[in-house]
């Protein structure tokens, strides 16, 4: 497997920007913030974690430089599911991330989690105060065709889309696991949201430059960043769990027990049986590899973004 710097190798991510920021009087994804067009701070972000970029603009619409694609809607201001139809039709890879541009505290840890339970669904739309967030939520791009009929009866709404494919939806509980306040659905539609979100980002600056210090020099700050491992299951446990594989979602650092757990976790038919849950190890009679390599017995050992661990029977494993 080529190394990669980035979480979702074969995802990508789309942001839509070609909306008329009414309300707020001026082009949203031109806002400053934190010193650059909010449109880039987003793009930067997403750009690390997908390898694919994707931004979807108004015709005629003035953009800074941006990474990724850009494309242009074919008819202005068709609403969200117009937006999300070019953007899935450009994306690479069968998976895409979709947002808006006006949505300064996304958060990473959500979005890996929203795109580690697409394997067995066509959408995975987080359900946030009593509604579906549309604009914050995994599609399989295969869902473009459908979207593209929605356009033509002019439904404009993309959870029409919802009840006609395999959705996924990811209840308040669940969202706050990665996102306790739901930072990642704050978005900017008028001054006063806007002017909300620089203080909201002042203070958070104000927070890291002032933490306590200890013999004068800053206290190091721990962040937990989200790793993407794919677990492929082979014999028993693909059986037991009609599975072939699965992605997982994990805070770096993770290891070997952290998968088997959040294995475990995901598909209990397997604890007890595979996996020892309460230890976090696998059970004796079934081994891993890892990425093709070689087996690996120390469930301490580290993973890495992007690993693909092989879980098969011990006497298959050698």
């Amino acid at each position: 497997m080529e190394p990669t710097n980035r979480f979702f190798a074969n995802g990508s991510a789309v942001i839509l920007s070609g909306g008329k920021s009414s309300r707020m009087g001026s082009a949203k994804a031109l806002l400053r913030f934190d010193g650059e067009p909010l449109i880039l701070h987003l793009a930067r972000k997403l750009d690390a974690l997908f390898s694919n970029l994707v931004v979807v603009a108004a015709p005629g619409q003035d953009l800074p430089p941006l990474p990724g694609t850009l494309v242009r809607d074919e008819v202005a201001y068709q609403g969200p599911v117009g937006g999300i139809y070019y953007g899935l039709r450009a994306a690479a890879g069968e998976v895409a991330f979709v947002t808006s541009c006006d949505v300064p505290f996304l958060q990473a840890e959500l979005v890996a989690h929203l795109v580690s339970l697409i394997e067995d669904y066509d959408v995975v739309a987080p359900y946030w105060q009593e509604r579906f967030q549309p604009l914050c939520a995994v599609y399989r791009t295969s869902v473009a065709t459908l979207l593209g009929q929605q356009l033509a009866r002019g439904e404009l709404r993309p959870i029409y889309l919802y009840d006609k494919v395999r959705t996924r939806k990811v209840g308040e509980e669940e969202v706050r696991q990665f996102d306790p306040d739901g930072l990642s659905f704050f978005n900017m539609n008028s001054p006063a949201d806007y002017e909300l979100a620089q203080q909201r980002w002042r203070e958070r600056q104000k927070f890291e430059t002032e933490i306590e210090t200890k013999n004068g020099r800053p206290r190091s700050i721990s962040v937990s960043v989200p790793l993407s491992i794919t677990v492929e299951l082979f014999g028993v446990p693909r059986l037991l769990t009609k599975t072939k594989e699965i992605s997982l979602s994990l805070s770096e650092p993770a290891t070997l027990s952290d998968v088997f757990g959040a294995l475990a976790e995901r598909l209990p038919v397997l604890s007890g049986r595979v996996i020892d849950a309460e230890k976090k190890i696998l059970s004796s009679g079934y081994a891993c590899n890892v990425n093709g390599l070689s087996f690996v017995r120390n469930p301490g050992a580290t993973v890495s973004s992007g690993d693909r661990i092989f879980i098969v029977s011990a006497d298959a494993g050698g």
